[in-house]
């Protein structure tokens, strides 16, 4: 029997059904919250993409997913060697993915099947096929970029006037690192062969 007057620690339990509605609130704020964050890293971090076609062969095949960093370009500008992700010039909705080979003000031409930059012939060991057409040597504009295919020849890429330098406010980030397939897992590491460039 309990004294009404003196009816013992309180509960601070609420019955099942008053308690729904607290937890839906706590599962709406958490979900609210994971959105956020969701956005927050795909605006500023990093996102996926996923590889369309054959114009990164070998180094990328179709259908390999990469994550591409957005925090580096914050801090530094793009360099020799490094794949990034940018949009297209003439549908800004569409994404491309490149290597860069020249920078603002490099001198870049394709002659006897090789590149060339700033006078001096690239030996691209990631490249298995020469490029069949040359290239006249064309500069580079200040704020812009020099992008190519490592399928030389079946690559969409500068030297195609529908693409041609890419500006800097067009470069979405850099691939750092290719997640699929398993199989493939691979870190993205610009090649040896622009470190002795000037």
């Amino acid at each position: 029997m309990t004294d009404p007057e003196n009816p013992g620690p309180s509960s601070s339990r609420l019955p099942a059904a008053d308690r729904r509605p607290a937890r839906l609130a706590e599962a709406g704020r958490a979900a609210v919250g994971a959105l956020i964050l969701a956005l927050f890293i795909m605006t500023f971090v990093g996102r996926a993409f996923t590889v369309e076609g054959p114009s990164m062969l070998p180094t990328l095949h179709s259908g390999e997913r990469l994550v591409v960093e957005r925090v580096t370009y914050l801090f530094r500008p793009p360099r020799r060697g490094e794949v990034i992700v940018f949009r297209y010039p003439l549908n800004p909705r569409d994404f491309f993915v490149k290597r860069v080979v020249g920078l603002p003000g490099d001198r870049v031409a394709i002659r006897e099947g090789l590149l060339w930059i700033n006078g001096q012939p690239v030996h691209e060991e990631y490249v298995t096929t020469r490029a069949v057409h040359a290239f006249p040597e064309v500069k580079v504009p200040e704020g812009h970029y020099f992008v190519m295919g490592d399928n030389r020849n079946n690559s969409e890429d500068s030297r195609d006037p529908r693409v041609g330098f890419i500006p800097r406010e067009l470069i979405v980030g850099r691939a750092i690192w290719r997640y699929w397939p398993a199989e493939r897992i691979a870190v993205l590491t610009p090649p040896e062969s622009f470190r002795s460039l000037p």
